[in-house]
């Protein structure tokens, strides 16, 4: 883990998707939109990108907050071990 990584939030977020958008995922923790990014990380976490996912149907999904997670970007329980 990076000394830059910041956990956002020890648990997911829920967050209902629509089918063909595209998501920005945060994957260093320093956004203020979290679960997704804001472009914190340019000055913050020079070393992360965001993470781009397109919903293949209309659902809800839990989108990782702690970003420890190893199946980017939702949450697997990794928050439970921090």
């Amino acid at each position: 883990m990076s000394d830059n990584l910041k956990i956002a939030k020890k648990g997911p977020y829920k967050i209902n998707v629509e089918e063909g958008k595209m998501y920005s995922w945060c994957t260093c923790g320093h956004s203020n939109k979290q679960p997704f990014c804001d472009g914190s990380h340019r000055e913050n976490a020079p070393e992360y990108k965001s993470l781009k996912w397109v919903a293949d149907e209309t659902k809800e999904v839990y989108f990782c907050g702690c970003k420890q997670v190893k199946d980017s970007p939702f949450c697997d329980g990794s928050h439970n071990k921090l």
